[in-house]
């Protein structure tokens, strides 16, 4: 017959790996920079397009793309709807944001030994004794991760210049929604251009909406 204690360890040991499936583990790390005094911000259109090296045909990157655009709006920018709306942008917008998306997965390693093993002891009136216990560590691997970074990097059109460069980064377990629905899309937007342009040269922890 198996113990009390060892039946509610096994069922924490179960439960834990779904405890954390859904939530991010971290906040999002946001990092913005811009120009002062050089060209307004948050006003007129802006043409929202792959950064140089993306593929645009990457249903990833339409997606961030598309939630950088709603906060686009929101800081007071004008993006034209569709896609022949955005290649009209390109080429009368005084300013143009390049959104570039990157992502990776890995297995984190084990922090210490599955199994641990010591001495206990124990004396009284009538004698005493000396006994060894095995620990077993039932959570099974630590879970994938994956890191998310949205880049972006707006210009003025005519001349290339950079007035205002941002990122978003958060880490997430591989199997959380999160980590490539456009849930996760729409919370690193909402963080890096949240109080757009923000303070300059600024690192700040944001947390994800629940």
């Amino acid at each position: 017959m198996v113990p009390a204690s060892l039946r509610r360890l096994l069922a924490l040991a179960l439960l834990l790996p779904l405890a954390g499936c859904v939530a991010p583990t971290g906040p999002i790390e946001v990092t913005r920079f811009h120009v002062a005094d050089v060209a307004p911000l948050g006003h007129g259109p802006i043409a929202v397009v792959p950064a140089p090296g993306m593929d645009p045909a990457s249903a990833d990157l339409q997606t961030f793309a598309a939630a950088v655009t709603r906060e686009l709006q929101r800081a007071g920018y004008a993006t034209p709807p569709g896609q022949a709306g955005a290649q009209i942008a390109a080429q009368v917008a005084a300013q143009v944001a390049e959104v570039r998306l990157e992502r990776r997965t890995w297995q984190p390693e084990r922090a210490r030994s599955p199994v641990s093993v010591g001495l206990g002891g124990s004396a009284g009136t009538h004698g005493s004794g000396l006994g060894m216990g095995v620990g077993i560590d039932l959570s099974g691997p630590p879970p994938r991760m994956t890191e998310t970074l949205l880049g972006l990097v707006i210009r003025d059109s005519a001349s290339r210049a950079i007035l205002w460069e941002g990122r978003a980064l958060f880490t997430v377990r591989a199997d959380s929604p999160l980590a490539t629905s456009p849930l996760g899309a729409a919370q690193l937007a909402s963080a890096l251009l949240g109080g757009f342009p923000g303070r300059s040269g600024e690192t700040v922890l944001v947390r994800p909406a629940p």
